[in-house]
């Protein structure tokens, strides 16, 4: 239905308003048509009860007593409603009558007998409400006494009702539509000017936020869900520049250093020595520029969930990464596993290869080539940790809130001269966010850093 959301909310509104009008007028219509039958069945048992009292056993034959003064009666009241009355036999002949009958016959049933609730039937060509009681004498039924009287004036009364609840009903659902469509339209004006103001806000102006309402709402709560969208956008736009103005530079650096030399070889001829000489700080710039690109392929595939996530054996892995470490260098990596039959976590394999190598091969940059590095698995109550700990010059307190961000590199101190790109750490926080594990840092200058990760007992992945 491509209709407007105002004009389709106002349509379900009047809808189930509608049905509910609707059972309101049929329940008005039950009640009154049951009211008027009520009331006319209270009549009808109140004249059979006095007519009872006038009939007696006559020869064998049901009689009234004092017919002439109760006819002389009748005659002398104004009656807009007459009683039509007859006695019957148990085969439903009749046996007596009220005057006003002439000709015709109240409806027998035989057998039937109720002293409170009456029937319908038409008298000639007019609807009447009947009641049938059984006279007995001695315990024995001997005949039936019928009371009726017209009912032209409720059914019409009840006729009049349903045409007023007919003629009502579309005029109250045209009401309805007009009213909700109103309301409609004035709900939905915050959620108007919210989409307005969101509209307006672009790349050149994500730091603009939609006021609050007043009201503590639904609306505010969209609101407050629109600014924290617009906030996480903000700071992952201001991440994605910062991002490639820092790779630009990481790759702008290696790139003049390349340039440099060439154009310094090419300026005149150079011996043999110098050639191989810059040929070989050519080399190492080269590989800064294959770690550089080779870590950001890292980080790219580190935002992508596409890993399968399934029960791994956590001390095979640290094993494999500490002798993969040890292969490469000479420093004594020391590590602890616990000699159970294994310690399981879910996870992947190469993320957490990923992860782990990155820490050790930090752990030992950072360090003073004549200590030791410890790589330390236990397990506390629910979880399962891992410690990387090396024992070299420290991170200042001011950054350790940013070692993670990408090509951060602390330069003050000792650590300024240590190469790298910046980029090991970041990548293993981004693994570390999508794998549920948790990574606490703690570090004092001068007395090395610990990086623990933290595996939860059921990580939601």
């Amino acid at each position: 239905m491509n209709l407007p959301y105002k004009i389709r909310l106002s349509l379900y509104l009047t809808l189930a308003t509608s049905l509910i009008v609707l059972m309101a007028f049929i329940f008005i219509y039950m009640v009154a048509n049951w009211t008027l039958l009520d009331s006319v069945d209270r009549d009808l048992a109140l004249e059979t009860k006095i007519h009872k009292d006038q009939i007696s056993l006559v020869e064998g034959e049901l009689r009234f007593l004092h017919k002439d003064e109760w006819e002389e009666a009748e005659h002398q009241e104004i009656q807009f409603h007459p009683i039509f009355i007859e006695i019957v036999d148990t085969a439903g002949n009749q046996l007596d009558k009220s005057p006003n009958l002439g000709f015709l016959r109240l409806s027998f049933r035989e057998g039937h007998s109720s002293t409170d609730v009456g029937f319908n039937q038409m008298l000639k060509d007019q609807e009447v409400r009947q009641m049938q009681i059984a006279l007995t004498h001695d315990s024995k039924v001997e005949g039936y006494l019928l009371v009726a009287t017209s009912f032209e004036q409720s059914r019409k009364l009840l006729s009049n009702l349903k045409s007023i609840l007919f003629l009502l009903y579309p005029i109250i659902l045209v009401s309805l539509f007009l009213t909700m469509r109103y309301l409609a339209g004035e709900s939905i004006k915050p959620v108007v000017k919210t989409t307005k103001l969101t509209n307006l806000i672009s790349q050149k102006n994500l730091d603009q936020r939609i006021p609050l309402s007043e009201n503590n709402d639904e609306i505010k709560q969209l609101t407050v869900a629109i600014n924290g969208l617009l906030e996480r956008l903000e700071q992952a736009m201001k991440r994605e520049q910062q991002f490639t103005s820092d790779a630009s530079h990481e790759l702008r650096t290696p790139l003049a250093v390349l340039r440099g030399s060439f154009e310094v070889l090419i300026r005149k001829p150079r011996t043999p020595e110098e050639y191989i000489s810059k040929i070989q700080s050519g080399l190492i710039e080269i590989d800064k520029l294959n770690e550089i690109i080779d870590q950001l392929l890292d980080l790219a595939r580190a935002e992508l969930d596409v890993w399968d996530i399934h029960e791994i054996d956590l001390g095979n892995i640290v094993e494999e990464v500490v002798a993969a470490t040890k292969i490469n260098g000479e420093r004594k990596i020391n590590y602890s596993i616990p000699s159970s039959n294994g310690i399981y976590v879910r996870s992947n394999e190469k993320s957490l290869f990923i992860i782990l190598t990155n820490l050790i091969q930090n752990a030992l940059k950072y360090s003073k080539p004549s200590t030791e590095i410890d790589v330390v698995l236990f397990q506390e109550e629910a979880h399962t940790i891992v410690e990387v700990r090396d024992h070299g010059t420290g991170i200042n307190e001011e950054s350790l809130t940013k070692i993670f961000n990408p090509f951060f590199r602390e330069s003050s101190g000792e650590n300024r001269k240590i190469p790298g790109s910046g980029l090991g750490l970041s990548i293993v926080k981004k693994l570390c966010n999508q794998l549920g594990i948790a990574i606490l840092v703690a570090s004092q200058l001068g007395n090395g850093t610990t990086i623990t990760l933290i595996f939860p007992s059921h990580p939601e992945i």
